[in-house]
């Protein structure tokens, strides 16, 4: 069933309307698509889909809603991206959480901007080249994340150095800085709540992480520093758990992840 699936010749999407039960194309040169559903077959316009493909792996291909296959020759992105932001966090997570007396993070600037930064922000342009709209925000957004996180730590940039005699002035702006990526995580937070657990997950615990790091800034806590290191930990395990979902087979490994859905709650509300 997958392979015919697979094979399926690309059709131009239509905008379908329901009328007493039968559907006709409504205005052909508008690339608007309707969906429907039909029991385990979701349709996207004119195209006709299993609903067990379309709701495979989420958190493996960043997208976050039911869409059918990509029509493009590219490799998913997504895994790219996610390794990219799991490792960067990872290590800057556990230099929060002062591991091993380790407290300097400049280690992670070189992760920060080539693999956190460039890697990442990569594979957000490919993201949005195979029309994954979530996914290239996100990873590209991310990526310039890592980028910022590190230019205020090389010198060259000057960003230290404009306050220097004015460590509170420094970490309240540290704060706003993460109150802003506090406050985006949150908005993309909402826009996974229909998709799976792990999927979800990442931006929950991410969203906490900038929180915490936040309030470690304006209060100048250690202890709430260390609880955001730890939530980083979790975050990166789980960006890691969705970067092997979007990459193991098969074909490839042993142990495949099977996506677990969120709940649905409009179906339960009907």
């Amino acid at each position: 069933m997958s392979a015919d699936l697979e094979n399926q010749q690309p059709q131009d999407h239509t905008l379908i309307i329901e009328n007493n039960g039968a559907t006709q194309p409504h205005d052909p040169s508008h690339p608007v698509t309707k969906v429907h559903t039909d029991g385990d077959y979701v349709q996207f316009g004119n195209e006709r889909y299993l609903r067990s493909e379309l709701v495979e792996a989420f958190g493996g291909t960043l997208n976050p809603g039911l869409a059918p296959p990509p029509k493009h020759d590219f490799a998913n992105p997504a895994p790219l991206g996610l390794s990219a932001f799991a490792l960067t966090t990872f290590v800057l997570s556990l230099i929060n959480c002062e591991a091993r007396g380790v407290t300097i993070p400049n280690i992670v600037v070189g992760l920060a901007f080539f693999y956190g930064g460039a890697a990442q922000l990569l594979a957000g342009m490919f993201e949005i080249a195979v029309g994954n709209t979530f996914g290239g925000v996100a990873l590209s957004s991310y990526g310039g994340f890592w980028g910022a996180w590190a230019a205020i730590n090389v010198p060259s940039f000057g960003i230290l150095a404009a306050y220097e005699g004015e460590p509170e002035q420094l970490r309240y702006a540290l704060g706003i800085f993460l109150v802003g990526w506090f406050i985006f995580t949150f908005f993309m937070m909402l826009m996974t709540v229909k998709s799976t657990v792990a999927f979800f997950g990442v931006f929950f615990f991410l969203q906490l992480t900038f929180l915490l790091l936040a309030i470690s800034e304006f209060k100048n806590s250690v202890p709430c520093k260390k609880a955001g290191g730890v939530l980083g930990l979790i975050t990166a395990f789980l960006a890691w758990y969705n970067a092997y979902a979007g990459i193991a087979n098969p074909q490839n490994s042993y142990i495949n992840i099977k996506a677990i859905p969120l709940p649905d709650l409009q179906d339960r509300s009907k």
